[in-house]
């Protein structure tokens, strides 16, 4: 299994190419595999007749693994320089080699005896008598080294809990506790998380150990809906909000920047993503400097994203940098939300769907219709308050009143 991106430590094999016993040339795809971004092929380094495979679909390996052995003549091994079985096997016992002088080296440090006993935190009395209360929250809070051990094995995270009463003190979820909550769950139905789902819950689980906070206010749409329709390429909503919103953060870019320590990093380039919604999550494909770039400039590079987001063909540096995002729940026939922004950016700026309201004229003194949809902005509330997120919201949605600015 090969490196896939920086971040990427294992991929799942969706769909194999070859069988036992086909010859296959240098580059040619051999499989398919799926990260938690995108669907990729992994190629052969080098020709050959395959004569194993030890990759199965629907299985996740990690990088490294080996997926399958090709057969292949010396000749072919000294053009291309791949490793063998046998250099591989060598390359693994010198490292073992290695570990182990070092362990011998540092001996003085192992710990003695064969085991340890955890010390239960401090029982806490309750301030309030009489009350059907816990008895602390400092307990709850506590997770043993032994009861992260078992989650280690487990794959589980802290958020994973918080379906457990704990038993233990101050309210702490012990190892009795997390096996008896397995053990009732256990013959409920259930099926496999996907590697795209996966990602999403631990990017979301990031993101809300932050402050966030959203603003929202109403756009009147009947002047972005004309301009439209007097273009030969035409911009859907979500590239006028996506353009209005570049030009807005311009003029304020602090309110993008992100909180490192005591300085506010502001943004170097106006870099802002596309929520997609795909099959079993979202993938979030960037578009770079649409500052600079017209509404007709960004139609083609936006619908080029958007369409190989979906057949989930991005590349990791198509979904790296992001300052901002902007997503569209009108699509759904959602009117409102709060979205919830990526780790590593400071915004999220939403749309819901477009509604025909009657809208007071103060030209004709009387009710008129008029196409309205809600925006909402989450934001950092460390970064930036609500009075400035509201301010630029407010500038969104002046921008908007002028498409033929964009």
């Amino acid at each position: 299994m090969p490196q896939l991106g920086e971040s990427i430590a294992e991929a799942t094999v969706v769909r194999l190419l070859v069988g036992v016993g086909s010859a296959v040339t240098t580059d040619q795809e051999v499989m398919e595999v799926e990260t938690n971004k995108a669907t990729m092929g992994v190629t052969a380094l080098c020709s050959g007749v395959v004569e194993e495979l030890r990759a199965e679909e629907g299985v996740s390996y990690a990088v490294g693994t080996i997926l399958g052995v090709l057969d292949v003549t010396e000749e072919e091994v000294a053009r291309t320089g791949v490793d063998t079985l046998e250099s591989l096997e060598k390359k693994r016992l010198e490292q073992v080699s290695e570990q182990q002088v070092k362990g011998e080296q540092n001996l003085h440090f192992a710990v003695e005896g064969e085991g340890y006993e955890e010390a239960a935190p401090p029982e806490i009395v309750p301030s309030i008598r009489g009350l059907s209360v816990p008895t602390g929250t400092m307990g709850a809070h506590y997770i043993s080294p032994r009861m992260r051990a078992r989650m280690d094995e487990m794959g589980l995270r802290e958020a994973d809990l918080s379906a457990i009463v704990g038993s233990g003190a101050g309210g702490r979820v012990t190892v009795d506790d997390l096996e008896k909550f397995l053990d009732y769950i256990q013959t409920w139905p259930s099926s496999q998380a996907s590697p795209m789902r996966l990602a999403v819950a631990d990017a979301m689980r990031r993101s809300w150990t932050r402050p966030l906070a959203t603003v929202g206010t109403s756009l009147g749409l009947d002047k972005v809906l004309s301009h439209r329709r007097d273009q030969t390429k035409k911009a859907g909503p979500t590239l006028y909000l996506l353009r209005a919103f570049a030009l807005a953060l311009k003029e304020q870019p602090e309110v993008a920047g992100f909180l490192i320590g005591s300085k506010v990093v502001h943004p170097r380039s106006f870099d802002i993503g596309v929520a997609v919604a795909v099959e079993d999550g979202v993938l979030v494909p960037v578009i770079r400097q649409v500052d600079q770039k017209s509404l007709v400039d960004l139609v083609q590079e936006y619908d080029d994203l958007v369409d190989r987001a979906r057949r989930r063909r991005l590349t990791e540096a198509d979904t790296k940098g992001g300052i901002a995002t902007v997503t569209n729940f009108g699509t759904f026939g959602l009117t409102w939300g709060t979205p919830i922004p990526l780790p590593n950016e400071t915004l999220i700026l939403g749309i819901g769907a477009g509604v025909k309201k009657p809208v007071w004229s103060e030209h004709l003194s009387a009710f008129v219709p008029a196409t309205e949809a809600d925006l909402e902005m989450t934001f950092d509330h460390r970064v930036v308050d609500g009075g400035g997120a509201g301010l630029l919201l407010r500038r969104i949605v002046g921008l908007l009143q002028e498409p033929h600015l964009l």
